[in-house]
C-alpha cells in the first residue's frame, strides 16, 4: 500500500517540512554514487581522507536534494504536477508539497535555488583541497541539475532527460574519485556508467504514470514522445547497456572480478522491464516494477563500492 499524500498539517514543523520537500529517501542513489567513487579511489591506491569524504558525501546529497526541489517548483509553474492524475505517490508526479498546500509556489523556488547556491562554496572548498579542474565537474554537474528542469532548456522535456540522469550520476563518482585521487582515472567511469544507466531507467519508469500530466503540460520526455507501447522496450535497452557495460569492463579488466557480482542485480532489473511490457498502459499496476528498479540500482552500486573497496582481483 502506498503512503497518503503530504499535508500541512502533517508537516507543521518548519525543519521537518523543508527536509521531506527534498525527497530525502530517493537522495540514497546519490549517496552510493558517492561511495562508489570514493572506492574507486581507494582501489587505486590514494588515500580516503575522512574530511573531503564526508564533504563530497554531503556536496552530492545538497546538489541532488536542490534538483529534486526545484524540478518540483517547475513543474509547478508548467502544470505537469497538477495534470497528473496518474501519478504513483511518492514515486511520481513530485514531492505534491505545492499542490497540496505544504508549500508555496514562491516558497519552493527559493528553497531550490537556496540549495543550489550552497553547493558552490563547498564545491570551491573541496576544489581547493584537490585540484581546480573539480571546477569543471562541479560546474557541469549544477547546469545540468538546473537545465534539467527549468526554461528555456528543459532537457526533460525534450527527451533528454535519460541522458542528463546518466551525466549527472556518472559526474558523481567520478567527482566522488577526483577528490580524493587529485586526477582524472578511468576506474570511476567503468564502474560509475551501468550505475548511471540504471539510475536513468528509474527516470524512464516513472514516466509511464506521469505520460498523461507530462503530455497535457507540453513536456515531451521520451514516453511521452514515442508513446507507452513503444517505449516500454526502452527500459529493457538501456538495463542492457548498463550490464553489458558492467561485463565489457570487468572482462577488459578496467574493473576488478569481483565487480562482476554486480550483475546479480539484473533479475530485478529484467522483472521489473517484464512488469513494465504488462502493464504500460495500466501505471497504478507499476508501483512493484518501479521498487525493483530502484533495487537494482541500489544494489548494483553497493556490490561495486564493495567490490573496489577490496579490490578483490582474481
Amino acid at each position: 500500500m502506498l503512503p497518503a499524500e503530504p499535508t500541512l498539517q502533517q508537516f507543521s514543523n518548519p525543519f521537518v517540512r523543508y527536509l521531506a520537500a527534498t525527497r530525502p529517501a530517493f537522495l540514497s542513489v546519490t549517496l552510493v554514487a558517492c561511495l562508489i567513487g570514493l572506492a574507486s579511489a581507494h582501489a587505486g591506491g590514494a588515500g580516503v581522507a575522512p574530511l573531503t569524504a564526508l564533504a563530497t558525501v554531503l556536496f552530492g546529497l545538497l546538489a541532488h536534494a536542490a534538483g529534486n526541489v526545484i524540478n518540483d517548483y517547475h513543474d509547478a509553474l508548467n502544470g505537469a504536477d497538477e495534470a497528473n492524475t496518474g501519478r504513483l505517490f511518492p514515486f511520481t508526479g513530485g514531492s505534491r508539497f505545492i499542490q497540496n498546500g505544504v508549500m508555496s509556489t514562491r516558497q519552493t523556488g527559493r528553497f531550490g535555488y537556496g540549495l543550489l547556491a550552497l553547493v558552490v562554496p563547498l564545491g570551491l572548498w573541496l576544489a581547493w583541497r584537490s585540484d581546480a579542474a573539480l571546477i569543471w565537474i562541479g560546474a557541469a554537474g549544477l547546469f545540468l541539475g538546473w537545465a534539467y528542469s527549468a526554461p528555456p532548456l528543459k532537457l526533460v522535456a525534450r527527451g533528454a532527460g535519460e541522458a542528463v540522469i546518466v551525466a549527472c550520476w556518472l559526474l558523481v563518482v567520478v567527482g566522488a574519485d577526483f577528490v580524493q585521487r587529485g586526477e582524472f582515472a578511468w576506474t570511476p567511469v567503468a564502474a560509475g556508467l551501468s550505475f548511471a544507466l540504471l539510475v536513468a531507467n528509474l527516470l524512464f519508469i516513472n514516466q509511464f504514470p506521469d505520460h498523461d500530466g507530462d503530455k497535457a503540460a507540453g513536456k515531451r520526455t521520451l514516453v511521452v514522445i514515442l508513446g507507452p507501447d513503444s517505449a516500454k522496450w526502452g527500459y529493457f535497452g538501456i538495463a542492457v547497456m548498463a550490464y553489458g557495460w558492467l561485463i565489457m569492463q570487468v572482462g577488459g579488466e578496467a574493473l576488478p572480478q569481483a565487480c562482476a557480482a554486480a550483475a546479480i542485480t539484473i533479475v530485478l532489473s529484467f522483472n521489473a522491464a517484464r512488469d513494465l511490457r504488462e502493464h504500460a498502459r495500466q501505471p497504478a499496476e507499476l508501483g512493484r516494477a518501479i521498487k525493483l528498479t530502484i533495487s537494482a540500482a541500489c544494489l548494483h552500486g553497493l556490490i561495486l563500492a564493495t567490490a573496489l573497496a577490496f579490490d578483490w582481483r582474481a
